[in-house]
């Protein structure tokens, strides 16, 4: 007999994918005419790129749980530098190749051991990781960013996010999303996604007496 609930996770995660691709193809888009010094532009990933955090993506799309446990071990467990490497193994050798590379895996549904809609968050944070230092700016369909808020707002997973908006209440101006309750913090909700996952600088988009204590909480793990 087929358990109702897992029917309704597996139709869940299905129906992920599609937004999953559609958000890798409007990235590859983005970046289709950057010039060599546009690739080299520091990204709001500490430490890297946009092109370096582009090929990251391009990692997690390509490596399933079999690889991802491989490497983890061969790294002896340090989560850092498995990134790294698998970064570097799919930079490729010019910009053009990164952006080939990122073509390529924009259908896949390969992931590591992480629900489908974390792999969302991670295109959809990334890319905005790569936009901003760019000027470049995408209207993400609302649906997308509420279902991805949702799931920052109670996960931890990968990275901090319902420990940093503790004691704060976020509320999107331009849909559904809310969360929380205490002081307040009020904007798009792309930008509250990014300022929950740790971005700063996406608390210059917001509002309410609660900003300058969320952006205090973004430097921190």
């Amino acid at each position: 007999m087929t358990d109702p609930v897992l029917t309704a996770g597996r139709n869940r995660e299905t129906g992920i994918w599609p937004l999953i691709h559609a958000e890798r193809a409007a990235l590859a888009a983005d970046l289709a005419d950057l010039t060599d010094e546009q690739w080299a532009t520091p990204s709001l990933c500490a430490g890297l790129t946009v092109r370096e955090v582009l090929a990251h993506l391009t990692a997690g799309a390509s490596l399933n749980t079999v690889h991802w446990l491989a490497g983890v071990i061969r790294c002896r467990f340090d989560f850092d530098k498995q990134v790294a490497v698998r970064l570097a193994e799919q930079l490729g050798a010019t910009p053009g190749e990164t952006l080939e590379r990122f073509r390529r895996i924009v259908p896949s549904t390969t992931k590591p051991p992480l629900p489908a809609v974390a792999m969302l968050g991670e295109t959809l944070v990334h890319g905005e990781d790569i936009r901003r230092p760019l000027g470049i700016r995408r209207d993400h369909p609302i649906d997308v960013v509420t279902r991805t808020a949702e799931y920052y707002q109670g996960s931890d997973l990968v990275v901090v996010a319902k420990g940093r908006i503790g004691g704060l209440r976020l509320a999107a101006d331009d849909g559904p999303f809310t969360t929380g309750s205490g002081s307040l913090v009020s904007g798009r909700t792309m930008a509250l996604i990014m300022a929950m996952t740790g971005r700063a600088a996406y608390c210059d988009d917001l509002e309410g007496d609660g900003v300058e204590l969320l952006r205090s909480r973004c430097g921190q793990a």
